[in-house]
């Protein structure tokens, strides 16, 4: 756990006029950000890796001026992607550090336990590593989502499975609560688009490697392909066992929460036929100038840090809050924020495009599909928007 700095609360004293929901901030003072995310447990690549990149998104902005002279400052706790220390960071995060917006939080039951808290507070909940449906409908003015949902992902890894591999025995992995709920919803809808069900699944604890259960309820309807939807700890786990205990050859379908680089260092050559979906392109991808910015800042400010599809969903999460609240006109506070980027619409990050509406925010909808042994490389090309609003 990353200690709270209580002498941080008399830096904010010393520079907050007032504490009233929404105030302005003056024009001297930083704007702090909070993000509530896992740094410790089976999950913490993905927050180290998530905060990582939103560092060094907001030291680049910071020295290059800042937002209008204002520095950007970012306050992670640490989790351990538990729902019940989520909702305790997020208080402190709110209501002692005073937070102008909530940033880069990571896992789909963290964010489902303080979204109650973000709509009544009307605080922004800004890049949330998930692609849970509840962030998305009913829609939230607070809530903006920056990457593709996971139905998204899981449509994408259907057609790649179906309509491509042609294979019609799929099964679903799962993390038994809402993440993995959303995650075999998805799925179950693009196998219902497909006139298909799943053939098994079966599920493990959040936190824990315990996958033997699943297994024995998965594999006894012999899928031709498992779709997982867990953490990278548990779904290596399960993939050494299948292979080292079923017979045959199956694939095996992962969405981007995984964390790529993480499943892929847990397996080495155990990750052969496993696929996962991104909602972010590769990190390696030297043709759009976003991807060079973002390893140049890496490297500068965050060198101890992968390069990975995780680190620069968060370096773009961090670019695209620079660049909404540069956008503000006069005074920055936190419904201005929110109606800028609705009113501007289109963000281009440098050859990564995000768009939002007044009632669309969500920034993206392509989804790309990677392999990751022997090394991690795209299987398909760019291929446009999804069925989700291109355009406002």
């Amino acid at each position: 756990m990353i200690p709270r700095c209580t002498g941080f609360l008399f830096y904010l004293v010393f520079f907050y006029f007032s504490t009233v929901q929404g105030a302005v901030l003056p024009l001297s003072s930083p704007i702090v950000l909070g993000q509530s995310c896992a740094l410790t447990g089976p999950a913490q690549n993905l927050g180290l890796e998530m905060r990582a990149g939103l560092l060094a998104a907001f030291s680049s902005i910071n020295d290059t001026g800042g937002i209008h002279g204002r520095e950007l400052i970012l306050l992670s706790r640490d989790d351990g992607y538990e729902p019940d220390e989520a909702v305790r960071n997020t208080k402190g995060l709110i209501y002692d550090d005073q937070v102008f917006a909530l940033i880069g939080a990571v896992g789909t039951p963290t964010s489902k336990a303080v979204a109650p808290i973000v709509s009544e507070e009307r605080v922004p909940f800004f890049g949330p590593f998930t692609g849970a449906e509840f962030l998305r409908i009913p829609f939230n003015k607070y809530v903006i989502n920056v990457r593709a949902s996971y139905f998204q992902e899981m449509e994408k890894l259907a057609s790649y499975l179906i309509d491509q591999k042609k294979l019609h025995r799929i099964a679903c992995f799962y993390q038994n609560d809402s993440y993995g709920f959303a995650g075999l919803r998805g799925i179950e809808i693009a196998l219902a688009k497909r006139g298909m069900t799943l053939v098994s699944k079966g599920s493990y604890e959040r936190n824990t490697v315990a996958v033997i259960g699943a297994l024995r309820d998965i594999y006894q309807e012999k899928p031709e392909a498992v779709v997982l939807v867990g953490a990278y700890s548990a779904c290596a786990e399960f993939i050494k066992l299948s292979r080292n205990k079923i017979a045959g050859e199956v694939i095996f379908g992962n969405i981007s929460f995984v964390g790529t680089e993480s499943l892929r260092e847990s397996l080495g050559a155990y990750g052969r036929d496993v696929v996962v979906s991104q909602v972010v392109p590769s990190p390696h991808d030297a043709n759009i100038a976003l991807i060079s910015e973002f390893k140049s800042d890496m490297a500068k400010y965050q060198h101890d840090a992968p390069i990975s599809f995780t680190s620069l969903e968060g370096f773009i999460v961090g670019k695209l809050f620079g660049e909404i609240a540069l956008a503000v006109q006069g005074e920055l506070t936190r419904e201005k924020f929110i109606a800028t980027m609705e009113k501007v619409g289109r963000f281009d990050l440098g050859g990564l495009v995000l768009r939002f509406g007044p009632k669309d925010h969500q920034g993206m909808d392509t989804v790309y599909l990677t392999r990751i042994y022997p090394a991690v490389q795209e299987l398909s090309p760019f291929n446009g928007q999804s069925a989700h609003s291109p355009e406002n």
